[in-house]
């Protein structure tokens, strides 16, 4: 009995480990993407455009993710005008996941 219990412990606490480990949105842009796009989402002249309010980020939850997955350069890169291009962050689904959470919901409040 005493191994059953410890069974199930062990089964509910993998269960929810990939949500308990997920970083929350906001801390994770404000680490990765403040820096370019704007504390609020509001963009910076000259280094990176708008999050809050911008069609993209409203669009497709798996488009979004991808994007700061993988980044966009040469000829993927969407705007022009900002002379670097979208870095690759590489993070854990989950953390992906919180922040697209994030994009799509409270930065564009």
């Amino acid at each position: 009995m005493r191994n059953i219990i410890w069974l199930v412990a062990l089964v509910v606490s993998l269960a929810f480990a990939g949500t308990a480990l997920a970083t929350d949105g906001a801390e994770t842009f404000k680490a990765k993407c403040a820096a370019c796009h704007g504390k609020a989402g509001e963009g910076m002249k000259g280094m990176a455009p708008a999050l809050k309010g911008n069609a993209f980020v409203k669009g497709t939850a798996a488009d979004v993710k991808k994007t700061f997955l993988e980044g966009r350069a040469g000829a993927a890169k969407k705007y022009k005008e900002f002379p670097i291009e979208m870095p690759k962050n590489p993070m854990a689904d989950a953390d992906a996941d919180s922040l697209v959470k994030f994009l799509q919901g409270d930065l564009q409040k």
